[in-house]
């Protein structure tokens, strides 16, 4: 093993410890003839610190290291001196005090900056997605990942779940988007589709008697992209046996509560999931999957306008219809031409029109439907 403790690991509990590490060079610097390197791994960084008093072949190869240069350090721990411990790292309290140092690989300039959190355009990003993915933040987002499968892995082990894989060459069935479709070499002019979901396998295993079985599922859909679509992605996969409606939403609720409070403690989550019915959700936001950070709740209008004659909500009650809307208190003073902004991305959207009523008390205004 070329290291035998990861860099982000290390604490004043490690202080006289000898250690060997091993890394990237983050940053150098050099400050009243010490050389000061943060030496980082996916664990975090700590500071390296050589003095060319006791080392001085050592100082020599330190004077040449550059950003993302790869290299092994044999060392001992020590405390930081007073009035230098950095609160803002797990390693602040500690430095490296270098033994031995070897360049394992040497690196030209990246493209962009490893060390910084900065703006790179996105054609660069994935051009050079290997470096991007040194960047700490996309290591701790990958790092997250893993944890919530793992997670998730043990909370369904504990209740009596099954982990079964199904197949990715299927046969095409009927499903919510186009198939990718894979060719047969060995049926020619025939094809396998990749998988939407495993809807029909899991289906299968229900009927084979395994009554709780769950995966960490691959999925392709060939769709439009969208901020919420993806032509590949991975879903928690669950089916049940012999349960109700109320067994699967409480299983949920307890499964994304729990992730929660384990892996991102600060944030808070409210127990009880709040739980509307089709023609709730429906009837209040006009939509079966809605977002309810959205607060827009429809209103049913029918006897405000009950007496109206405007033609288009006449027509509608007299149908036996309904007349709905929502109340926005901050656009109340909303310009005619913004609100005709928004009459035409109503009609972009397959309405005919958009009718405003600004209220000060008494009805002031309103907007008639435009044909």
């Amino acid at each position: 093993m070329l290291k035998d403790r990861n860099c982000g690991s290390l604490r004043a509990s490690d202080i006289g410890k000898k250690v060997t590490l091993a890394g990237w060079v983050n940053r150098r610097r050099d400050h009243g003839g010490l050389i000061f390197i943060d030496l980082r791994d996916r664990s975090g960084t700590v500071q390296v610190v050589i003095n060319p008093v006791t080392l001085n072949s050592e100082y020599a190869i330190a004077e040449s290291l550059r950003s993302e240069w790869v290299v092994q350090i044999l060392g001992e721990v020590t405390a930081r001196p007073d009035g230098t411990v950095n609160t803002g790292i797990d390693t602040g309290e500690v430095d490296i005090a270098v033994d031995k140092l070897e360049v394992l690989n040497t690196s030209t300039p990246p493209p962009f900056y490893i060390n910084e959190d900065s703006d790179v355009d996105e054609a660069l990003r994935m051009k050079h997605r290997h470096l991007y993915l040194r960047r700490e933040r996309m290591q701790q987002n990958l790092v997250l990942r893993h944890n919530a499968v793992k997670y998730i892995r043990n909370f369904m082990y504990e209740r009596d779940f099954l982990e079964i894989e199904t197949p990715i060459l299927i046969k095409s069935t009927p499903e919510g988007a186009r198939d990718y479709l894979v060719p047969s070499r060995v049926h020619p002019g025939e094809f396998y589709a990749l998988p939407q979901s495993p809807q029909q396998m899991k289906q299968l295993l229900m009927i084979g008697g395994f009554e709780r079985y769950f995966q960490i599922a691959r999925c392709f859909r060939d769709e439009d992209l969208r901020a919420d679509r993806q032509p590949e992605f991975t879903q928690l996969d669950i089916e049940m046996s012999f349960v109700e409606q109320d067994d699967i939403l409480n299983l949920i609720e307890e499964l994304y509560v729990g992730m929660t409070e384990e892996l991102v403690p600060h944030k808070t989550v409210n127990r009880p999931f709040p739980r509307l019915s089709y023609a709730d959700a429906m009837s209040r936001y006009g939509s079966d999957k809605p977002d309810l950070r959205y607060g827009l709740e429809l209103i049913d209008v029918a006897e405000i306008v009950l007496k109206s004659e405007f033609q288009v909500f006449k027509t509608a009650l007299d149908d036996g219809g309904i007349v709905k809307g929502f109340a926005a208190p901050s656009m109340a003073d909303l310009p005619r031409r913004q609100i005709d902004l928004l009459t035409g991305l109503a009609k972009s959207r397959g309405a005919k029109g958009l009718v405003t009523i600004a209220l000060d008390g008494d009805w002031t205004d309103s907007q008639h439907l435009q044909e």
